[in-house]
């Protein structure tokens, strides 16, 4: 029986359950391991990936798919289990991130265009057979006063609907990720320019998906909150939740079953909190739930410290992050449950 992109696509962003995304670069794991004085070797990326894949409870009742780099779709635990199949047993779905990285845009000072589409149909045949269901591609979006340019923001857009129509002609349920940056140069935006900015640019990928024929079924968004910039902190979490909102509700087709937010520059329990405050309050055509990195592992990664003998300190941590982010899912978190733990 064929695997329908549609039921892959509501399986990754319901009942609570959100993505962790465990797709860093090599580049971007060693920055992480360098605040732990950990050297990044294929061997060390290994074992912190394991720890998180063997954290039962959380992958079990909270995680319903994990983004993995290429480097780890292929890779074995200690043990020799591939990696996929520890993903796979907690009752999670392998995906994938195919875009080869935001690159400086020619002509266009201070914006980017993501690459990875030549051989992008290879390359996902390849990523199928070694068992992802979906994938990730993150196209980078400036804010400030007079950016994006519109050919920027065109440029990106096209390249993300192209992307995903062949990923779903591979059987491949694209995770879209138009990012518009909080943390960005100079980041001093107000609130009311990220409302102006995430609206134009969810309208103008919709459009693009549109004409690359992608079923919106079949996907799922993965979008910035609407939020201040990182050097203009000011909206509070019910502003950012209504906000939001609002812009999801003017933008995105009913069609798309869930959207799954990046937590983009915001700390840990922001990212959370926020969430929360969507579920909670309003009533929505799609599942709101959470495919956070950063967010996620923060606290794990500082728990385990790169020791073995760290390891369950490191999965409880995680375990505790991604509990805290299912009940946000559910519109039911509450800052005390933090202390608590």
């Amino acid at each position: 029986m064929s695997e329908r992109l549609e039921d892959i696509a509501v399986k990754m962003v319901t009942g609570g359950k959100g993505l962790l995304a465990a797709d860093e670069s090599t580049s971007t794991i060693k920055k992480r391991f360098d605040t732990i004085g950990l050297e990044s070797t294929a061997d060390s990326r290994r074992d912190y990936r394991e720890m998180l894949f063997r954290a039962d409870e959380a992958m079990n009742d909270y995680i319903s798919g994990v983004i993995l780099y290429e480097e780890t779709l292929f890779q074995k635990a200690a043990d020799g289990t591939p990696l996929v199949e520890l993903i796979k047993a907690a009752g999670s779905i392998p995906g994938i991130k195919v875009d080869t990285g935001a690159k400086p845009m020619a002509l266009a000072p201070g914006e980017t265009i993501t690459e990875g589409l030549d051989g992008l149909a290879d390359r996902l045949a390849r990523y199928h057979e070694a068992g992802a269901r979906f994938a990730k591609w993150r196209g980078v979006i400036a804010i400030s006063d007079t950016l994006p340019t519109y050919g920027s923001l065109k440029a990106n857009a096209h390249a993300l609907a192209r992307y995903a129509a062949l990923c779903q002609e591979a059987g491949i349920v694209p995770i879209v990720e138009p990012e518009c940056l909080m943390d960005g140069k100079p980041g001093n935006h107000d609130i009311a320019r990220c409302v102006e900015v995430t609206e134009f640019v969810l309208r103008t990928v919709f459009n693009e998906l549109a004409e690359m024929k992608v079923d919106l079924e079949g996907m799922v968004l993965k979008p910035n909150m609407v939020i201040d910039g990182k050097n203009a902190r000011k909206a509070s979490v019910a502003e950012v939740a209504e906000r939001t909102v609002r812009v999801l509700k003017a933008t995105v087709p009913a069609a798309v079953p869930g959207i799954a937010f990046l937590s983009g520059g915001q700390s840990t329990e922001e990212a959370t909190a926020h969430l929360s405050a969507m579920n909670a309050t309003y009533d929505m055509p799609w599942a709101l739930t959470f495919s956070y990195g950063r967010a996620l592992q923060e606290d794990a990664l500082k728990a385990w410290g790169g020791k073995c003998e760290n390891v369950a300190a490191g999965q409880r941590a995680f375990t505790h992050r991604a509990r805290m982010n299912s009940l946000a899912a559910k519109g039911s978190w509450k800052k005390d449950l933090e202390k608590a733990a």
